[in-house]
This record gives structure tokens, sequence and C-alpha cells, in this order.
């Protein structure tokens, strides 16, 4: 077969190895600046060259999938030759030699039972640390823990200098578990994520499985659902942090049992932490795109005052490649009270946030912020959209703000108030730290955690 590759960011960089160079036409992007070059040595092309390429089928690798598709549908590319990378168990395995398995730490046990937690990365994400913290809390209680994952990446050595064992097996990303013959040595699987949804299509029943999801609609995009009507219910749990991932696998099976399990975060705040500074901060943290509702805060900040804007900064801390960041950092020229960082690593962001007053989450889908929690055990407020999971457990006006989505003067106004210094913040402040302690705390998760394994016969 002959494949066009739509998308050449991190989705292309996790599944190119499924691909021979020799089968792939070209590479598709969106990107001006990409078009005309070479990646791997292959050439990126604009969608509308799309017909100049013999092809058998187009990937789509980015979980912007329903906008991609439609592009595609409106340049004349069949329904039948689009494929998501969800799609590449029925489309490539029977032709592809298998990976192999990479260990780290595995030992021989016999005593303890023996669980299997499975990631679909290594990253710092919120839903592998989750998963992080859930295999510390196993090894804690007295069982042989060990953490899989579909790609390697920086949180391997965090696992190994704790003691978790690790398996990267990239065959994962494509493979079943009836395909995968060694994860049947585990007494109970814990696999993270939708992206799992493929592997648990096909398993062994006789395995008990715990499915912890995580994710908002957006990430179904790429889901065929009768791959989800394959999923039995026999011998798993299903788990959800929060009502919006709930919502959004019941979209595909309303049949479905959830159990509500949050995360945790770990409490590294110290008396010492919060700076106080001579301007109010405001801090939104996240990948600038359209889901994350930067452009609302964008605009909410350039309808204040001026001599009300010149009280306060407003700083926009994430990755800043993508199209909207651009246009923010464009239209924010002349408006030097937005300052747009660029992605910080985790020590930066520690810094950040003790010398923010208020943390902005004016998302359009956001199943559960992790900075949200974060913010609440450093004491700051939050003023976060009603379309964020997080906004559940806040009392509006008492432990943080919460605004209708996508509504700019709300926010505009919410802002200006807190310029002015109509709201308690310290008081809220320290309400939205009980709120943490409550819900987001290690204890808090590690207690729920393990009512639910213990409540799983194996």
């Amino acid at each position: 077969m002959k494949f066009l590759l739509f998308g050449t960011g991190e989705y292309y960089n996790r599944y190119k190895i499924w691909f021979e160079k020799k089968d792939i036409s070209a590479l598709i992007d969106n990107s001006e600046e990409k078009q005309g070059c070479r990646i791997d040595g292959i050439l990126v092309i604009s969608p509308e060259d799309i017909f100049e390429y013999a092809f058998d089928a187009v990937i789509i690798l980015s979980f912007y999938v329903r906008d991609m598709k439609r592009q595609l549908l409106k340049l004349g590319v069949p329904d039948g030759k689009i494929y998501h990378f969800f799609d590449l168990n029925r489309l490539l395995c029977s032709t592809q030699v298998k990976r192999e398995l990479r260990c780290y730490g595995i030992e021989r046990q016999k005593k303890k039972k023996k669980i299997l937690l499975l990631s679909q990365d290594l990253t710092f994400g919120g839903p592998a640390l989750a998963l992080y913290h859930a295999a510390q809390t196993l090894i804690k209680r007295g069982y042989y823990a060990v953490f899989a994952s579909m790609i390697d990446g920086p949180l391997r050595a965090a696992l190994i200098s704790k003691g978790i064992p690790v398996i990267i097996d990239e065959n994962l990303m494509v493979r079943t578990m009836e395909e995968s013959e060694w994860v049947k040595e585990y007494e109970l699987l814990i696999c993270n994520t939708m992206n799992f949804h493929v592997f648990l299509s096909q398993r062994d029943r006789k395995v008990p499985v715990a499915w912890w999801l995580h994710d908002a609609l957006f990430f179904y995009d790429g889901v065929r659902g009768e791959v989800m009507d394959r999923l039995v219910t026999d011998n798993m749990r299903i788990w959800s942090v929060g009502h919006i991932p709930e919502r959004a696998v019941k979209s595909f099976r309303d049949d479905f049992h959830v159990e509500s399990l949050l995360y945790g975060v770990e409490d590294i705040m110290k008396k010492s932490d919060r700076i106080q500074t001579d301007k109010v901060c405001f801090t939104v943290i996240g990948y600038i795109e359209y889901r994350k509702g930067q452009d609302i805060l964008f605009e909410a900040v350039r309808n204040l005052k001026p001599e009300i804007r010149r009280e306060a900064k407003f700083l926009f801390v994430g990755q800043n490649t993508s199209l909207m960041a651009r246009e923010i950092m464009e239209d924010s020229e002349n408006i030097p009270e937005i300052i747009i960082t660029g992605p910080v690593d985790r020590e930066k962001i520690d810094s950040i946030l003790r010398h923010t007053d208020w943390l902005v989450c004016p998302s359009r889908e956001d199943p559960m912020p992790t900075v949200a929690a974060e913010a609440m055990l450093y004491g700051i407020p939050c003023l976060i959209s009603d379309a964020a999971g997080t906004a559940d457990y806040i009392k509006n006006g008492i432990d943080g703000i919460v605004f209708p989505c996508g509504d700019i003067t709300c926010l505009t106004e919410m802002m200006e108030k807190c310029i002015r210094g109509e709201f308690n913040q310290k008081q809220m402040g320290r309400n939205a730290r009980r709120i943490f302690e409550k819900y987001f705390s290690m204890e808090a998760f590690e207690k729920r955690f393990m009512d639910l394994v213990e409540d799983i016969d194996f």
C-alpha cells in the first residue's frame, strides 16, 4: 500500500515507526513553513496537492481529526481512504514485524500480587503522572507494580529511581490485549486513558482490568463506534476523572458503569512559597490552542480599560508554536501587560505559581486540569470556565470564581473586580487550599484508589 501521512508533529513522531519510507508517498501539513521541506527525507506537501501523489490511504496523525477529515473530504478524498492512527491495528498489524520489548528493573515475583499499569506515554503530562502516583501507592501497599508504556520518555528515569520496573512496548500503539501475550502474566491491568480502547477491544476476560479515563470528547474524534461496541465489560472496571470523561465515553456506550477516581497531586508547598508582587498577576498555563481557550482570555484582557489593565500582568505560559499562539503574540505587541513565556520546565512553573495571584482556566473543554489543582495547592484561587471539570468543586465567589464558557464580557468583569480588590483574594485562596486537601491531595487519592483496587477480585 502507498500512504500519505497527514500531520508532522508529535503523533507523526510516535507512529512513523509503523511505516516503511518506501511506502510513504508524501507527508501532508497545513503549515506553509513546512511545505516544500523534507522530514526524515520525505517531502512535505500542501493538502491541496494531495492528488499529485499516489495513495491507497491517508493516515491522520493528530487528534484534530474532525477538522482534518473534513478538509480531506472537501478536497475530494474518498471517505473509505481516510484513516486515523487508532485504525492502524486493522490496517497494518497483519503485515508488520513485531517490535521488541525493552525492560528495566523487572524481577521474578511469586509471593506478591502482580499489577501492570499501562500508560500512553512517559511524559510528565497529567495522565501519566497520575498513573505514576498510582504505581507508588501500590508499591507502598505491598503489591508488585510494573509500569508499561507505548513510548519511552523522561518519566522513565523518575519511575526507576523509585524502584518501579518499566516496560516499553511500542506494539501497544497498534495491538490488542489478545495479541500482547506478555501482559497475561499479570493479575490485574490498569489501563490509562482512552488510547487503550483498541487494546481492550479484544482481551482475555479472565484477567481483570481497570480502565482509568481522563479524556474529553475531543479525543474521541478518531474513535470508530464499532470498536467501542466490541468492548466487553465482564471483569472490567471503568474509572473516570470527573464527569467530563464519563460523559465522553458514555456518548459511545451509555451502558457503561463508571466510578469516580480523581488524580492526586503531591503537596510541595511551604509557608514561605507565596511571593507578593506589585501588580495583580493572572496566569494561564497550557498548550496555546482552541480547546484551552487562551484566545478568550486574550480578548477579555484587551477589553479591560487601560488604566485598570496597567495595574495587572497576564502570563501566558505554554507551548507557543500554534496558529493561535502566533496570532496572540502579534495582536498583543501593543499590550505590554501580556507576557508570553513559551514552554517552561517544571521548576519554572513552580516559580511562576509562587508569584501568581489568580490562576485563569478559560478552557472550552477540559476534564480536570492539573494546573488548577496545583494552583489551589499553593492557595491560589482559580478564575475558571464552567467547561472545566474542576469547576464542579468550586463554590463561586467563596473558593474561586466560575464564569460561563466563552463569556468574554463576564471574564473581563471578574478580572476587573480582582484587580480592584473587590474579592477577598487571601481568604478565597485559603478556601481553595481546602479544596485541594479534600479532593486532590495524595492522601485523598490514595484512599479512594486503594478502595477501588481492593474491591476488585484478583
